[in-house]
C-alpha cells in the first residue's frame, strides 16, 4: 500500500513538472528554466521515494565545462539521480519509445534532450550529430548510458560504441560515472520501491581528443568501462 501511495504521488509530481517543462521548452530557448526545473523534479522524486544520495568526485568536475558523462544503467532511478547530482547544464540521450509517454515523454522531446532510434543506424547517427551541436553551441553536457539498456542484475554489461563516437567527434572529456545501488531501489521489471541510499561516483575526466581510429575508440571504451566496473565494486 505504501508503494502504491508513493507511486501515485510521483505520478502527480511528474505530471505537474512535465506541464511546466513543456511551457519552459517553448518559452525559454536557453533552457535555463528547464534545467532548474529538472533539479526540482528529480529532488521531488527522490524525496517521495525515501532515497538518499551519496556523491563522490564532485571535485573532478568544472561546472563551466562541457563533458560526456558515460554511465552504467540498472534502474529507472538512474535518470533522476543524475539529473540531481550533475552540476553542469546537461541533457540525456533517450530512446524514442519514451517520447510516446503522455506529458513526460512529450516534454523530453520538446526540451534539450536528444532522442535516439536504436533500431535505425542512420537515424542514430543523426542523433549523435544533434548531440554534438548542443554541446558545441549551447554548452550542454551529454549523459549517455553506454550499456544501451538497463541491466537486470545490476552488473555492468558490455558497452556500445555510440557514446565514445560522440566524445571523439566533439573532443570533450569523458567523465566515467558510476551509479551504485539503484537496482536495489527499483529493479528492472518491477514497480516495488524500497528506501535506501544511491551512490554516484564521478571519476576524473578522460581526454578524448586525438582518438582517430576504430581500435583507439574501442580502447577508450574499454578503459572507461574498467573504471566504472572498479568503482562499482567499491
Amino acid at each position: 500500500m505504501i508503494t502504491v501511495i508513493k507511486l501515485f504521488l510521483i505520478v502527480i509530481h511528474t505530471f505537474i513538472c512535465s506541464i511546466f517543462a513543456m511551457i519552459f521548452a517553448l518559452t525559454d530557448r536557453s533552457h535555463t528554466l528547464y534545467f532548474k526545473l529538472s533539479k526540482y523534479f528529480s529532488g521531488g522524486v527522490l524525496w517521495l521515494s525515501g532515497i538518499k544520495l551519496e556523491i563522490i568526485g564532485l571535485e573532478n568536475l568544472d561546472k563551466k565545462k562541457t563533458y560526456v558523462f558515460v554511465s552504467n544503467h540498472s534502474s529507472q532511478y538512474d535518470i533522476v539521480v543524475l539529473q540531481k547530482t550533475i552540476p553542469n547544464r546537461m541533457a540525456m540521450i533517450f530512446k524514442k519509445e519514451l517520447a510516446k509517454i503522455p506529458f513526460f515523454g512529450w516534454q523530453l522531446a520538446m526540451g534539450p534532450y536528444v532522442m535516439i532510434d536504436r533500431e535505425n543506424y542512420e537515424k542514430a547517427l543523426k542523433s549523435i550529430d544533434e548531440a554534438k551541436v548542443k554541446m558545441q553551441k549551447q554548452n550542454i553536457s551529454i549523459v549517455v548510458f553506454a550499456e544501451g539498456t538497463r541491466s537486470k542484475t545490476g552488473e555492468i554489461q558490455p558497452f556500445k560504441r555510440g557514446a565514445f563516437r560522440l566524445a571523439t567527434q566533439v573532443g570533450y572529456p569523458i567523465i566515467p560515472t558510476t551509479v551504485i545501488g539503484s537496482n536495489k531501489i527499483m529493479p528492472k521489471g518491477t514497480y516495488r520501491l524500497k528506501r535506501g541510499t544511491i551512490k554516484v561516483h564521478f571519476d576524473k575526466p578522460i581526454q578524448s581528443e586525438g582518438v582517430k581510429t576504430r581500435q583507439e575508440e574501442i580502447d577508450l571504451m574499454n578503459r572507461v568501462r574498467e573504471i566504472i566496473v572498479q568503482n562499482h565494486l567499491q
